[in-house]
Protein backbone atom coordinates (compact mmCIF):
# COMPACT_ATOMS: atom_id res chain seq x y z
CA UNK A 1 0.00 0.00 0.00
CA UNK A 2 1.21 3.54 -0.74
CA UNK A 3 1.04 6.21 1.61
CA UNK A 4 1.10 10.25 0.67
CA UNK A 5 1.91 13.19 2.94
CA UNK A 6 0.48 16.40 2.58
CA UNK A 7 1.93 19.56 4.46
CA UNK A 8 0.18 22.50 5.04
CA UNK A 9 3.16 24.82 5.73
CA UNK A 10 2.81 28.19 7.57
CA UNK A 11 5.70 30.44 9.43
CA UNK A 12 6.03 28.47 12.49
CA UNK A 13 4.12 25.05 12.11
CA UNK A 14 2.81 22.93 9.33
CA UNK A 15 -0.32 20.35 9.54
CA UNK A 16 0.83 17.00 8.47
CA UNK A 17 -1.64 14.41 7.25
CA UNK A 18 -0.77 10.75 5.83
CA UNK A 19 -3.37 9.31 3.60
CA UNK A 20 -3.23 5.78 2.19
CA UNK A 21 -3.81 5.19 -1.65
CA UNK A 22 -7.34 4.39 -1.18
CA UNK A 23 -7.76 7.82 0.36
CA UNK A 24 -8.30 6.75 4.02
CA UNK A 25 -6.66 9.16 6.62
CA UNK A 26 -4.25 7.12 8.93
CA UNK A 27 -2.33 10.08 10.67
CA UNK A 28 -2.83 13.80 10.99
CA UNK A 29 -0.84 16.06 13.51
CA UNK A 30 0.56 19.18 13.87
CA UNK A 31 4.14 19.93 13.85
CA UNK A 32 6.86 23.03 13.95
CA UNK A 33 7.79 23.62 10.70
CA UNK A 34 11.56 22.47 10.78
CA UNK A 35 12.81 19.95 8.79
CA UNK A 36 14.31 17.81 11.73
CA UNK A 37 10.93 17.37 13.20
CA UNK A 38 8.97 16.58 9.92
CA UNK A 39 11.55 14.15 8.96
CA UNK A 40 11.53 12.50 12.48
CA UNK A 41 7.59 12.41 12.67
CA UNK A 42 7.77 10.50 8.89
CA UNK A 43 10.56 8.22 9.51
CA UNK A 44 8.85 7.02 12.71
CA UNK A 45 5.42 6.38 10.77
CA UNK A 46 5.41 2.49 10.52
CA UNK A 47 5.18 2.56 6.64
CA UNK A 48 7.37 3.30 3.69
CA UNK A 49 6.02 6.95 2.81
CA UNK A 50 5.45 7.08 -1.15
CA UNK A 51 5.50 11.06 -1.81
CA UNK A 52 6.00 14.13 0.43
CA UNK A 53 4.05 17.28 -1.31
CA UNK A 54 2.87 20.61 -0.27
CA UNK A 55 1.95 23.88 -2.57
CA UNK A 56 4.44 26.56 -3.42
CA UNK A 57 5.15 29.55 -0.98
CA UNK A 58 7.76 31.55 0.89
CA UNK A 59 9.28 28.45 3.68
CA UNK A 60 9.10 25.80 0.76
CA UNK A 61 12.73 25.56 -0.31
CA UNK A 62 14.04 25.13 2.52
CA UNK A 63 11.62 22.36 3.34
CA UNK A 64 12.18 20.81 -0.15
CA UNK A 65 15.61 20.28 -0.44
CA UNK A 66 15.77 19.62 3.79
CA UNK A 67 12.96 16.65 3.10
CA UNK A 68 15.14 15.61 0.08
CA UNK A 69 18.31 15.11 1.70
CA UNK A 70 16.59 12.85 4.01
CA UNK A 71 15.68 10.51 1.54
CA UNK A 72 11.88 11.70 0.73
CA UNK A 73 10.40 12.33 -2.54
CA UNK A 74 8.96 15.80 -2.58
CA UNK A 75 6.76 17.20 -4.71
CA UNK A 76 6.19 21.25 -4.79
CA UNK A 77 2.54 21.94 -6.78
CA UNK A 78 1.35 24.70 -8.24
CA UNK A 79 -0.35 27.15 -5.38
CA UNK A 80 -2.92 27.82 -7.82
CA UNK A 81 -3.99 24.40 -8.77
CA UNK A 82 -4.28 23.40 -4.73
CA UNK A 83 -6.04 26.76 -4.19
CA UNK A 84 -8.66 25.87 -7.19
CA UNK A 85 -8.51 22.28 -5.74
CA UNK A 86 -9.49 23.36 -1.91
CA UNK A 87 -11.69 26.21 -2.98
CA UNK A 88 -14.88 24.05 -2.23
CA UNK A 89 -14.29 23.00 1.17
CA UNK A 90 -16.10 24.31 3.65
CA UNK A 91 -13.69 24.91 6.65
CA UNK A 92 -10.28 26.19 5.72
CA UNK A 93 -7.99 25.05 8.30
CA UNK A 94 -4.60 24.07 8.32
CA UNK A 95 -5.46 20.50 9.30
CA UNK A 96 -7.93 20.12 6.31
CA UNK A 97 -5.82 22.45 3.70
CA UNK A 98 -3.21 19.00 4.17
CA UNK A 99 -5.66 16.64 4.30
CA UNK A 100 -7.05 18.07 0.54
CA UNK A 101 -3.30 18.60 -0.26
CA UNK A 102 -2.42 14.78 0.62
CA UNK A 103 -5.44 14.10 -1.62
CA UNK A 104 -4.14 16.07 -4.37
CA UNK A 105 -1.12 14.10 -3.90
CA UNK A 106 -2.24 10.69 -4.05
CA UNK A 107 -4.75 11.53 -7.21
CA UNK A 108 -2.22 13.31 -9.42
CA UNK A 109 -4.04 16.27 -10.03
CA UNK A 110 -1.51 18.04 -9.78
CA UNK A 111 1.22 20.19 -11.96
CA UNK A 112 4.72 20.20 -10.05
CA UNK A 113 6.66 23.11 -9.63
CA UNK A 114 10.60 23.66 -11.09
CA UNK A 115 12.26 24.24 -7.73
CA UNK A 116 15.55 26.28 -8.58
CA UNK A 117 19.19 25.38 -6.44
CA UNK A 118 20.05 26.90 -3.14
CA UNK A 119 23.05 28.87 -5.43
CA UNK A 120 20.34 29.95 -7.73
CA UNK A 121 18.42 31.31 -5.10
CA UNK A 122 21.38 32.88 -2.99
CA UNK A 123 22.37 34.47 -6.01
CA UNK A 124 19.24 35.76 -6.38
CA UNK A 125 19.57 37.12 -2.45
CA UNK A 126 22.66 38.60 -3.02
CA UNK A 127 21.10 40.72 -6.46
CA UNK A 128 18.29 41.80 -4.54
CA UNK A 129 19.94 43.08 -1.72
CA UNK A 130 22.47 44.42 -3.78
CA UNK A 131 19.98 46.83 -5.64
CA UNK A 132 18.60 47.44 -2.16
CA UNK A 133 21.61 48.71 -0.72
CA UNK A 134 21.82 50.90 -3.91
CA UNK A 135 18.58 52.41 -3.72
CA UNK A 136 19.21 52.96 0.07
CA UNK A 137 22.46 55.14 -0.92
CA UNK A 138 20.86 57.45 -3.66
CA UNK A 139 18.14 57.88 -1.20
CA UNK A 140 20.28 58.88 1.18
CA UNK A 141 23.01 60.82 -0.89
CA UNK A 142 19.32 62.67 -2.17
CA UNK A 143 18.28 63.33 1.52
CA UNK A 144 21.92 64.88 2.09
CA UNK A 145 22.30 66.81 -0.88
CA UNK A 146 18.84 68.91 -0.51
CA UNK A 147 19.50 69.39 3.13
CA UNK A 148 22.90 70.96 2.20
CA UNK A 149 21.16 73.26 -0.54
CA UNK A 150 19.01 75.19 2.49
CA UNK A 151 22.79 76.90 3.58
CA UNK A 152 23.86 77.38 0.06
CA UNK A 153 25.96 74.07 -0.50
CA UNK A 154 25.40 72.78 -4.22
CA UNK A 155 26.88 69.53 -3.97
CA UNK A 156 28.13 68.21 -7.82
CA UNK A 157 26.53 65.04 -9.46
CA UNK A 158 29.53 63.04 -9.08
CA UNK A 159 30.52 59.49 -7.96
CA UNK A 160 31.82 60.55 -4.66
CA UNK A 161 29.65 60.25 -1.71
CA UNK A 162 27.52 63.52 -0.62
CA UNK A 163 29.47 63.66 2.86
CA UNK A 164 32.93 63.86 1.90
CA UNK A 165 32.20 66.58 -1.07
CA UNK A 166 30.01 68.46 1.85
CA UNK A 167 32.98 68.42 3.77
CA UNK A 168 35.44 69.97 1.38
CA UNK A 169 33.13 72.17 0.13
CA UNK A 170 31.90 73.40 3.76
CA UNK A 171 35.76 74.00 4.58
CA UNK A 172 36.34 75.88 0.87
CA UNK A 173 33.42 78.67 1.80
CA UNK A 174 34.69 79.09 5.76
CA UNK A 175 38.37 79.67 4.63
CA UNK A 176 36.97 82.19 1.67
CA UNK A 177 34.69 83.98 4.53
CA UNK A 178 38.09 84.47 6.98
CA UNK A 179 40.03 85.75 4.03
CA UNK A 180 42.67 82.62 4.26
CA UNK A 181 42.29 81.69 0.26
CA UNK A 182 41.95 77.94 -0.56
Amino acid sequence: MEYYVGLDVSIRSCAMCIVENKGKVCLERELPCEVEDIADCLTAYEHPIERVGFEAGAMIQHLFFGLQSKGFEVVCMEARQVSAALYAMRNKTDKSGAKGIAQILRTGWFSPVHMKSREAHGLRALLSTRIALLKKTMDLANEVRGLLKIFGVRLPYTGQAPISAARGSLARRWRMRRGLGR
